[in-house]
């Protein structure tokens, strides 16, 4: 999905180059700015949603622990084949070591993401029946699984609140002021301060959209921004339209 005519419209204006809280700006007034943001990136992205395809809770845990050091894509290839043959962290569990190496081969570290794999599976059926808990203490607890994946699972295959902070959602956050905090879980419980709990779960879909095709790490599109007028960062790259333009990409990398 390619920017909406919402980011056309909204101009760029220069500003500070800046990466944390501004001291002049009231707890009132941040929590206003963010909102605000988050309504204009939900206008620009309305269709933003995670990005791995999974079909259940199982499947989007463990799409999301393979997704580690790889892409998205590569991980949506390799699914269809990997749960026709373990559908369940039953099957999962006891499945033949070169047979799974063989299947997450492609996304490279097989060894390492199929020994997690194994793990999980094993944990799961141990200590949970063979399903995936709802609960984020829960999840966290199970090899491999720190509170990223655990609030990407809880978001999106529970419909529970989550702010997944991945290094874009991290990066924007700095940029846009939330919050000056680099830990991420520091970063997770700032920007959760801002924002009423049921936003949470998009409000990542939608700063991780965002970082994915706008504001990038080395040279964001500031030129081409839809918030560029409440951006204090705005300046870190080319404002010039035609220049942002061309940074804009119309989908998340491959």
């Amino acid at each position: 999905m390619g920017l909406s005519a919402a980011s056309r419209t909204l101009g760029a204006v220069p500003g500070p180059a800046v990466t944390s809280p501004s001291a002049d700006e009231t707890r009132t007034a941040l929590v206003r700015r963010a909102r605000r943001i988050d309504r204009i990136l939900a206008v620009t992205y309305p269709d933003a949603k995670a990005e791995l395809d999974f079909d259940n809770p199982f499947e989007c845990l463990v799409v999301t622990v393979l997704s580690a050091q790889t892409t998205d894509k590569r991980v949506n290839a390799v699914r269809p084949k990997l749960f026709a043959a373990y559908p369940d962290a039953k099957a999962m569990a006891a499945a033949d070591r070169a047979t799974l190496e063989a299947i997450v081969g492609p996304l490279g570290f097989f060894r390492a993401k199929t020994d997690a794999l194994l793990k999980l599976s094993a944990a799961l059926v141990a200590d949970h029946d063979g399903e995936v808990p709802a609960k984020l203490e829960a999840l966290v607890k199970l090899p491999g699984v720190g509170r990223k994946t655990a609030n990407v699972v809880l978001g999106n295959a529970f419909d529970l609140p989550g702010i997944t902070v991945d290094t874009h959602f991290g990066r924007l956050a700095r940029r846009f002021g939330f919050t000056a905090e680099t830990d991420p879980v520091k970063v997770e419980h700032a920007v959760g301060e801002l924002f009423p709990k049921r936003d949470w779960t998009m409000l990542s879909h939608h700063l991780i959209w965002h970082g994915r095709r706008v504001c990038h790490a080395k040279k964001p599109a500031c030129g081409a921004c839809p918030v560029a007028k409440l951006c204090p960062s705005f300046g870190a790259g080319p404002t010039d339209p035609i220049a942002a333009a061309a940074l804009v990409r119309t989908e998340g990398p491959n």
